[in-house]
């Protein structure tokens, strides 16, 4: 039986106990692309070529093994990137249906310009069926609006800075849609259901994760996606309370076409103690959520959710109004508004953590799934760094506390102001209030607050260029 291993190439031969080894260097053409590959293969001839067979060992032999904890976009997106670099890759998911069902109860999701390009680099022809199914928003009017008069309070540009970078243009989809989208390209051999991750073992060269129905399975390294809630990162820092926002948040999806469409995409209407956003989501149909300062709870209204929002809001602007009166009270959905304090470190070891499972932020500016999308890539291209000169464990180790570097400052800046925003936007006052005599039973007298001119201006100055920074991806693009 004779023995000829081809390491299919053109930059070096090496002759080895009679075989012949090659090396074939190649890059990938996209131009995000920043490593280039070496593929090796191997071709076996069995007694004198009656049979030949071409596998690429060698390249199986440096496989990464990637272990996933969470199927959600988070998730789901790491494993599509780690799929197509060729790595191995498991994902766990304790349910898909309950994830998917998530979707009804937090509604469409906002994909900035940034995200859709990490999208168009990790496959494209994902991010064509995202763009598909979204509807765009940042092609139309955008921004803040006094909820009693429903007047504009300030207005921001989401067109302009993504097409100067030449990306794709800000849109909403249905979580529901764009989790069957990636369920779908990953494919049901990656992604194991009904797989909840309750522990780990960290060992000198891998991780092992253990399930909740006793399986466990080996990797080299482990990405705790699962959420707010997090059984990895709970097991990483240990157990901590999340913290409560001091706003429970009303949804409604509603079949219903207004006058505006054509020319507004999304508006946060302001008020006191309480903000209402509301956004077209494509098909007919609107978004919206009403938030609202108070305790958290799950007991029900015994009148019914609408009934409680057309009380809360019942003196707000017309737009309002309309979209609360045409929701049918099974598509209200409440639940409270929860996060986490930052941390200075996501992982330890061969662990670490992405999306909301590192930094859970409040939803007020639409960027908690863009950041789990943005995490993805910056993991990926650390991770390859690695493959290219094997998964060696200390080398593995550096990389992930790289990602986590190289993502924090700029999560840790997007964290911090939507708890701002969310300050900011229920302590509108657009009015003066006369509380002391001789003025304090003046009820019709309506005198615009100072304050909010100064506001409007220093909006007006500063958002831009927040939401170019944001756009930009923080050196990405």
């Amino acid at each position: 039986m004779a023995s000829v291993q081809i390491l299919c190439a053109c930059t070096c031969q090496v002759q080895l106990q009679g075989s012949i080894r090659y090396r074939y260097d190649y890059g990938y053409p996209h131009h995000h692309d920043k490593i280039s590959k070496h593929r090796y293969y191997s071709i076996r001839v069995v007694d004198s070529g009656n049979e030949m067979v071409l596998s690429n060992l060698e390249e199986e032999k440096r496989k990464l093994r990637v272990l996933v904890a969470g199927g959600g976009i988070g998730g789901l997106v790491l494993a599509l990137a780690a799929k197509h670099r060729g790595y191995e890759v498991k994902v766990f998911e304790k349910d898909l249906s309950a994830v998917r069902g998530e979707g009804r109860h937090r509604g469409p999701i906002q994909l900035l310009s940034g995200a859709l390009a990490v999208l168009e680099t990790i496959d494209q022809s994902v991010a064509r069926q995202i763009m598909e199914a979204g509807c765009v928003t940042a092609n139309r009017t955008n921004g803040l609006a006094d909820g009693l008069s429903g007047d504009w309070f300030s207005v921001f540009d989401l067109f302009t800075p993504a097409s100067r970078k030449r990306l794709p243009l800000t849109l909403v989809i249905c979580r529901m849609a764009l989790q069957d989208i990636l369920v779908n390209k990953v494919g049901s051999n990656i992604i194991r259901n009904k797989s909840k991750v309750v522990d780990f073992i960290q060992e000198p060269n891998k991780v092992r994760v253990i399930l909740e129905n006793g399986e466990q399975h080996d990797g080299d390294i482990l990405i705790g996606a699962d959420g707010i809630w997090s059984e990895v990162r709970s097991k990483l820092f240990g157990q901590q309370e999340a913290n409560y926002s001091g706003f429970t948040c009303y949804s409604g999806l509603t079949s219903y076409v207004p006058p505006y469409i054509d020319t507004v995409g999304y508006r946060v209407f302001l008020g006191l103690n309480q903000y209402f956003v509301a956004s077209d989501v494509g098909h007919g149909k609107m978004q919206w959520y009403a938030f609202h300062g108070e305790p958290p709870s799950s007991d029900p209204f015994p009148e019914g959710k609408k009934k409680r929002l057309l009380d809360l809001f019942g003196n707000w602007c017309d737009e309002v109004i309309a979209l609360i009166s045409e929701t049918p009270e099974h598509m209200i959905i409440q639940r409270d508004i929860y996060d986490r304090d930052m941390i200075n470190t996501w992982g330890i070891g061969r662990v670490t953590l992405l999306g909301d499972a590192a930094h859970p932020m409040q939803p007020n500016l639409g960027q908690g799934g863009c950041m789990a999308i943005e995490d993805c890539y910056q993991l990926i291209l650390e991770l390859d760094k690695v493959a290219k000169h094997g998964s060696d464990g200390s080398e593995v180790i550096s990389a992930l506390r790289r990602y986590e570097k190289k993502r924090i400052p700029r999560v840790r800046v997007l964290h911090t102001a939507s708890r701002m925003a969310s300050q900011m936007l229920v302590n509108y006052r657009p009015y003066i209030e006369f509380k002391f005599w001789p003025l304090s039973n003046v009820t019709t007298m309506q005198i615009k607050h100072p304050g909010i001119h100064v506001a409007q201006a220093l909006f007006k100055f500063t958002f831009p260029q927040f939401v170019t920074w944001m756009i930009a991806g923080h050196g990405l693009w």
